[in-house]
């Protein structure tokens, strides 16, 4: 595909379009990017924002290194829709730091900011004081896996992590799936090492455990060490591995249930984890200055509210993961709980400016691919009716002039030129991995 990287001092001109409205995207994945394809197809000038050197976000760095396939799609799919003539990429550029919201609202000129930069702060247990021992004893999902996937490679200077036998992990959703899988596959590689049997991760994740130890006459148990476990608050079929749709019939949702639990039990047959549902953190058990366990309260489901029934289970463990979720980073914008505060929901409007919206985990709080890219379709078609009146259906704003396009254009490409990125997306893409 040829690349869009010729660029002019006026975007009302560039790839044909005649663009007189321009919109910010901030952060460049999976909701960001779709965001940007649906605006530009409608004639809007947008200006993608992502604090990386590449836009790919947790797609690159949220998702275990084993999920090589979903990775290059995803990759390829951001890729088509960010190298397009109507979309500036602006890299390795922090929202906060290089630039306010406030700033590209009220001075740069766009209609519009849509914030699209996922969720990278782990929702923290509801524990109090418990996050004092993180690195003594306490991990949280996102350091976890970005360990995981870049541990091995040279000169790596990241966090350090030792999964310990009968680590527990604390989620439920497939995110949680993943890091017990990780929690399994370090501690079958660690027991197979000391019998001087090398495998990879690749041949744990194509396998299954269980296969893999057949090749050397073994089992799990042979091995003496003790799997890791898995904690969620309500039953393996609530478990958010299928999403749910609106409305559901009893029928289909009966149907998505069952499918959770076989989603479970599969993961379960492959890699040989406990589960315990129906367990809710409470407290921590401390020892010096490490954290050495969990209390839980056992909980029940009654008329589908979740209950607590007052039995405490305190387990002990040498290590625990947190994977209960992730919340977007604070930017200084009103808050509601964990999440931005929206005066329109429906519509992710947020409540502290009239042109402002989120698209994807920033709104949903899913770190789902799909249900990510259908959110964000959906807000930037509605963004584009407001602004653009796209196809009669509003009358939208009244169009930028050639002065002011070309005003934001050469804004646009001093924020380019500061970060040494010269308007050729696959270029830049290119280079990025040989700087990185």
């Amino acid at each position: 595909m040829e690349s869009s990287s010729a660029r002019s001092d006026a975007p009302g001109t560039e790839g044909g379009v005649g663009s007189k409205h321009a919109v910010a995207v901030i952060g460049g994945s999976t909701a960001g990017a779709e965001a940007a394809r649906v605006l530009s197809s409608s004639g809007i000038r947008v200006v993608v924002f992502e604090q990386n050197l590449r836009p790919y976000g947790k797609v690159e760095d949220g998702l275990p290194r084993w999920h090589t396939n979903l990775r290059k799609k995803e990759f390829a799919d951001i890729d088509a829709k960010l190298d397009h003539p109507n979309v500036d990429f602006v890299p390795a550029t922090r929202i906060g730091r290089d630039v306010s919201i406030s700033e590209l609202l009220e001075e740069w000129g766009f209609d519009a900011v849509i914030l699209a930069h996922g969720a990278w702060r782990d929702r923290p247990l509801p524990i109090p004081g418990i996050d004092a021992y993180l690195g003594r004893g306490l991990i949280y999902q996102n350091s976890f896996i970005y360990w995981f996937n870049h541990y091995e490679e040279p000169g790596y200077q990241g966090p350090r992590h030792r999964v310990e036998p009968g680590t527990i992990v604390v989620g439920g959703g497939l995110a949680s799936l993943d890091v017990i899988r990780v929690v399994q596959f370090e501690l079958a590689r660690a027991a197979l090492a000391e019998r001087g049997v090398e495998v990879t991760i690749d041949e744990l994740n194509r396998d299954g455990i269980p296969k893999l130890l057949e090749r050397f006459d073994l089992r799990w148990e042979d091995l003496g060490v003790q799997s890791g476990r898995l904690f969620y608050r309500r039953r393996i079929e609530d478990m958010p591995l299928v999403e749910m749709p609106e409305g559901a019939t009893e029928e289909v949702s009966q149907r998505i249930r069952k499918t959770r639990e076989k989603i479970l039990e599969k993961a379960r047959a492959e890699c040989l984890f406990e589960i315990s549902p129906l367990h809710s953190p409470v407290d921590m058990i401390v020892e010096g200055d490490r954290l050495a366990g969990l209390v839980f309260e056992k909980t029940e489901i009654v008329n589908g509210s979740l209950r607590s029934t007052g039995e405490l289970v305190p387990v002990r463990a040498p290590l625990v993961i947190s994977s209960i979720g992730s919340i977007p980073e604070d930017l200084g914008l009103a808050m509601s709980g964990d999440f931005y505060d929206f005066r329109d929901r429906e519509h992710a409007a947020l409540a502290c400016h009239p042109n402002l919206y989120g698209v994807g985990n920033v709104v949903t709080g899913k770190g789902n691919l799909v249900v990510s890219r259908k959110h964000a379709g959906q807000i930037a078609r509605h963004v584009a009716e407001q602004i653009a009146g796209v196809a009669g259906v509003v009358k939208g704003k009244p169009p930028r002039t050639e002065s002011e396009m070309r005003a934001l254009a050469k804004r646009v490409r001093a924020a380019q030129e500061r970060v040494g990125y010269h308007g050729d997306y696959r270029t830049w893409i290119e280079a990025s991995y040989r700087r990185s």
